[in-house]
């Protein structure tokens, strides 16, 4: 932060947690003007759950806004329900009828924090957009640059490679330099009642983390049930509904085999799943959607740099070319294991994130 805080102002976003609480605290004690806000984006009958039960619920907004009348700065919340379900939900739930597994916070990022959340920021004039995702931003020869956390086991760069440099240069991830203890750490010392708050592993919407229910209940309908078939297309079973699936899961096949079987690809339009191997899991090659480069122009030409497939992956080597109409190519040196369609696959030059897309059907 060395921008000089002197008559800046800065929006948080609160989820009603430790890192936003302690991102807040940071940035006042860096003397900006702040103020707290709370993005509500969905009701209980999208989850089926309730308000109180899930993130961002109406119990974290208390919370929120306890934490920001103790730094003294003021808070409001912003409905954004109907965008919410337009941008992340519906298009969740497409993801998965079309065979792939999707990534909403992505989405959510890019849609809803970084475009409406940010504009309306601007609008009211705040000069930044402060989050407590575990990223870092550096500004280097007039160009802007996302980078990994310090804390890599926290490190959320991931699920940020949709923003703009222009966006970059108008946010602050406060917690890019601090561990997590260190920032649970700063909030006891500050006696914040998000403290010693839990983390949520699962998605917002589906705190349960059963989205097979959530799509049905959304839809308000079944899927059809179909075949378990082999590579060689030889049915193996039944399986119930493809929504229930995804590329390297081995649990909840109900299939009798003296081997492991794996789904290896799920076949939408004649709603089979294919089984397989585990060796059948890996590959090399990944086509890239909806390509985003960052800072700069992109490469014209073949270039090296390290992939990452999913948010728990470790990014390794390969070689990227970008084509015109945005679609990119991804080659691994060795061969990954479950690349699937509808995460992000992100490329990374050492801490630099360069930008991303979606992994389309393999």
């Amino acid at each position: 932060m060395s921008e000089n805080s002197l008559n800046k102002k800065a929006l948080i976003a609160m989820s009603g947690g430790v890192d936003s609480s302690v991102a807040a605290a940071l940035m006042v004690d860096k003397g900006y003007d702040c103020m707290g806000c709370t993005m509500r984006l969905y009701e209980n009958d999208m989850v089926g759950k309730d308000l109180f039960d899930t993130c961002c619920s109406l119990a974290d907004t208390q919370d929120a806004r306890a934490v920001c009348d103790r730094l003294g700065i003021d808070y409001q919340i912003y409905h954004y329900e109907a965008e919410f379900r337009e941008n992340v939900i519906e298009p969740f739930v497409c993801s998965y009828e079309r065979g792939e597994t999707p990534n909403p916070c992505i989405r959510c990022n890019k849609y809803l924090k970084f475009d409406i959340l940010y504009q309306k920021g601007r609008e009211m004039g705040f000069d930044y957009i402060v989050t407590g995702h575990y990223a870092r931003i550096e500004e280097k020869d007039g160009h802007y640059y996302l980078l990994k956390a310090k804390d890599l086991n926290k490190d959320q760069s991931y699920v940020l490679y949709d923003l703009t440099e222009e966006q970059l240069s108008h946010t602050f991830f406060p917690l890019g330099e601090y561990t997590k203890t260190e920032t649970r750490g700063i909030a006891e010392g500050k006696e914040f009642v998000t403290s010693h708050k839990s983390e949520s592993q699962d998605i917002c919407f589906v705190p349960d983390g059963d989205y097979e229910a959530m799509i049905k209940r959304y839809r308000g309908k079944d899927y059809p049930k179909g075949n378990f078939v082999d590579v060689n297309g030889n049915v193996l079973g039944q399986h119930k509904g493809i929504i229930g699936y995804t590329i390297g899961q081995r649990r909840g096949l109900g299939i009798p085999d003296k081997k492991r079987l794996y789904v290896t690809r799920l076949d939408v339009q004649n709603n089979q799943v294919i089984l397989g191997d585990n060796e059948d899991l890996f590959k090399r090659e990944v086509q890239i959607r909806d390509f985003h480069w960052i800072t700069g122009d992109a490469p014209k030409n073949e270039f090296r740099c390290s992939a990452k497939i999913r948010y728990r992956h470790k990014e390794q080597p390969g070689v990227c070319i970008i084509n015109d109409d945005g679609s990119a190519v991804f080659t691994f040196d060795e061969p990954q294991r479950a690349i699937t369609p509808g995460q992000s696959a992100v490329l990374y030059d050492g801490d630099y994130v360069l930008g991303g897309g979606i992994i389309s059907n393999i």
